[in-house]
Parts: C-alpha cells; sequence; structure tokens
C-alpha cells in the first residue's frame, strides 16, 4: 500500500495518536511563557535546554531498542512522557527554574516511543523499500505533531484557554501507549537483537552508538546533514510566533496567534502526503539527488520567504500559505535520511539508528539554541540568512555522502549507469 508495511500498520497508528499529543503545546508555548513572565531570552532557554536532553535520549535510544528490545522501549517512553507531563503542569510550571528542569525531563520520554519505531522499522522493512517505509514514519509523524497537534489546540486554546489544552494532550499519548503495547507487533526474531545478544555482547552494541561517530567517516558527515536539514523545523515554533504575533522581537505583529497556528498546521498538512511520494521518489530516482536538491535548495528559498513575505507584502495570509508550502515540499524531501544511515552500517542498524537519532536530538537543541543566541544580535531577519546559508552548506556536504542503494548505486555509493537504473526501476 504505497509502500507501508503493512505488518506496522498500528505502529504508524499509534504514532500519529502520540505525537498529536506530544505536539500540543509546540505553536504556543513560547507566547504563553512570555505571557506569564518569562522573558523572550527565558522561553527560548526553555527550548533550547528541552533540545539538549532530547539529543542525548534519541542518540541513546537505537542501540538501547535493539538491546532491551523496540516495541517495549516504546511503551517506557510513553508512560514516562505522562508523568513528566503531569509534573510539569503541577509543579514546573512554579517558577522559571522548575519549567526548564521538568519540561527538559520530558524530553527523555518522546524519543525512547519516536525513535524505537524506527528501529522497528529497520528490524521489519528490506532495505529497497525503507525509504517508502521512512515516508509514511514522517507522514504519520508529520499528521501527529503538526497537523492534529497544531489543529486540536487552534480549536481549543480560544475556548478552554492555554493552560487547560496543555492538560488535554494527556488522553492522546495515553492512547498511542496503550495501541502500541496491545497492537504492534515486535521485531521479527531473525532481526531482533535483544534476543540474540547477551553479557559483553550487549555492552559492545550499546558502546558502539558511541564509536561508530568514530569509525565510520560516512555516518559522520551523515550526521551533519541530518542535523542541518531540520534546524528551522524546530527553530520557528519558536520564533516565529514572536515574530509574526507580537513585536518582542523585531516583528510587527502581523497575524494572529491562531492565524499562526493555521499556518503551521497547513504546512504539516502537506506533509503528510508529501512525506510518502519523496519516500517513493527516493527508492525509485535516488536518496542523495533528491535531499541535495530539492531538499536544502528549497529550504534555504522557503527560510528566507517566511523572512521577508510579511516585510514586503504585510499580513497577507495567502502568501504566507505560500511560502508554508514550499517549506513542506522542502522539508519532506529528507524523507530519506532514515534509510541513509542503516544503509551504511548493515551489520549495526542499531548504532547507525542511534548516530541519525543524535543528529535528530541535536537539531531539537541547536535549532531554538541558533535563533535563541543570535536573535538579539541579528534580529529574525538576520537569523533566517543564517538558516539559509547552513542550508547551503548542507548541499555541499551531501557530495560526500555514498550510501549504497539497492538498484540505484554500486555497492560502495557510487551511482549506477543510467540505462543500469531504468532497468530497475521499470
Amino acid at each position: 500500500m504505497f509502500g507501508m508495511p503493512r505488518r506496522l500498520l498500528f505502529g504508524y497508528l499509534a504514532l500519529a495518536v502520540f505525537m498529536t499529543g506530544d505536539g500540543f503545546e509546540l505553536t504556543f508555548l513560547s507566547r504563553f511563557l512570555v505571557e506569564n513572565g518569562f522573558t523572550p531570552t527565558q522561553a527560548g532557554l526553555v527550548f533550547t535546554v528541552y533540545g539538549l536532553v532530547v539529543a542525548v535520549s534519541a542518540w541513546t535510544t537505537g542501540v538501547l531498542a535493539e538491546v532491551v528490545g523496540a516495541k517495549r522501549l516504546m511503551v517506557l517512553g510513553g508512560v514516562l512522557w505522562m508523568v513528566l507531563h503531569v509534573l510539569f503542569l503541577t509543579v514546573g510550571l512554579q517558577s522559571v527554574l522548575g519549567t526548564i528542569l521538568i519540561y527538559s525531563l520530558r524530553g527523555v520520554a518522546y524519543p525512547l516511543f519516536m525513535y524505537s519505531f524506527v528501529v522497528l522499522i529497520a528490524q521489519s522493512v528490506h532495505p529497497s523499500r525503507l525509504a517508502s517505509a521512512m515516508g509514511w514514519f514522517w507522514a504519520s509523524f508529520s499528521l501527529g505533531i503538526g497537523v492534529m497537534g497544531a489543529y486540536v489546540p487552534s480549536l481549543l486554546v480560544p475556548v478552554i484557554g492555554e493552560y487547560a489544552t496543555l492538560w488535554a494532550s494527556l488522553p492522546f499519548v495515553a492512547a498511542g501507549t496503550l495501541m502500541c503495547a496491545f497492537l504492534v507487533p515486535g521485531a521479527p526474531p531473525e532481526t531482533d537483537l535483544s534476543q540474540q545478544l547477551h553479557g559483553a555482547e550487549r555492552t559492545r552494541e550499546l558502546l558502539r552508538g558511541v564509536t561508530i561517530l568514530v569509525e565510520n567517516r560516512q555516518i559522520a558527515l551523515s550526521v551533519v546533514i541530518r542535523v542541518l536539514c531540520n534546524l528551522t523545523l524546530y527553530a520557528f515554533p519558536m520564533m516565529m510566533p514572536l515574530y509574526l504575533t507580537t513585536g518582542e522581537i523585531g516583528g510587527a505583529a502581523w497575524f494572529s496567534l491562531p492565524e499562526w497556528m493555521m499556518l503551521w498546521a497547513i504546512m504539516n498538512t502537506l506533509t503528510i502526503g508529501a512525506n510518502i511520494v519523496w519516500g517513493r521518489l527516493g527508492d525509485r530516482y535516488g536518496w542523495m539527488r533528491q535531499m541535495r536538491w530539492f531538499g536544502f535548495g528549497g529550504m534555504a528559498i522557503a527560510v528566507l520567504a517566511f523572512a521577508y513575505v510579511p516585510v514586503w507584502f504585510g499580513p497577507s495570509f495567502p502568501l504566507m500559505v505560500g511560502a508554508a508550502v514550499l517549506f513542506a515540499l522542502s522539508v519532506t524531501a529528507f524523507v530519506p535520511m532514515g534509510a541513509i544511515f542503516p544503509a551504511l552500517a548493515p551489520e549495526h542498524r542499531g548504532a547507525a539508528i542511534s548516530a541519525h537519532n543524535l543528529a535528530s536530538g541535536l537539531t531539537t537543541f541547536l535549532g531554538p539554541g541558533i535563533a535563541t543566541l543570535l536573535l538579539p544580535v541579528l534580529g529574525p531577519v538576520g537569523v533566517c540568512w543564517v538558516f539559509a546559508g547552513l542550508m547551503l552548506l548542507g548541499t555541499v556536504t551531501t557530495f560526500f555522502i555514498h550510501p549504497p542503494q539497492p538498484g540505484i548505486t554500486s555497492d560502495d555509493g557510487r551511482m549506477l549507469p543510467r540505462r543500469e537504473r531504468l532497468a530497475v526501476a521499470a
């Protein structure tokens, strides 16, 4: 079914439901904190520290999922998220320090759920179809955190307020966790290392999540482009509500908060279908070329569009939707990243995915971190230029990475002659 592994259908559904709850606060938490006594810098620090904890948790998840079991770790992540979210809402919001501490601790939880499922996909799907399977992964992720996680709060906030809306995320996370526990199958026995590793072997596999970055140069370079490709996906929810809906950081309050939330929901709605299409195209025509030109090239333009459309054209919602469409079509071109890492180290999928997860976590830290650090110096437009420059750096870096891709490249990652590629595609 368009590249979706049917065996994991309920896993994709569980991910979408779980990430809906996890994404509830994404579009309004920075503004909520500022309205309740935080400075913009303190609000940015909350996101930055949270991202750092996410990075560490994500890094360890790949090898932990292989050693402990991917499904088991997903359930643990869901339970931990719910416990820490209740503490965040009842205790953490009482002070700046409490908010930073407990909210960042909650950042341990969602990578356990989300990235353990990446391991389960890699354990269950043939490499030639892995980008398509990862396209469905990112489609489910976008449906949850980007669409439902933005659309549902946009309806709830005007009615019950922001604080009550934060509580409303709990039922979604609970439902996703229960679906995972009772409906998602474990890894096939032949690929489930949690049943094969014992004693010292488990320790060596855990350590490989660190050593693979030194032993495999291609993995290290892939970490760089994985960090770069999603920087704005995590920086924009922190800085754009302040830039587009207030005058706090040099914006002009061109739009209302519900309009910004709807804009972000539209962008993420488009990513659902785009993730699936790009996954199929990547498997058919080549992972790296797709990311190089359509991913990084498109993102550089999209970032600058977000900066300049309101400056040049004022509160034109249709033009901002155009910028969001370009953003969605570009950011989803990076779908093959989840296939590239295990392809570069097929004997150690968990360690390779840990490197992927480290990069995914680092981007949640560095995105808002770069914005927080540079906004007082360069302003929001200057920060967007920095992000555009980093996208161009990503374009250059892709020329040095050569993952083996069935039907597209030779075993050393070099492109097959066009005639051979077309024969395989046919």
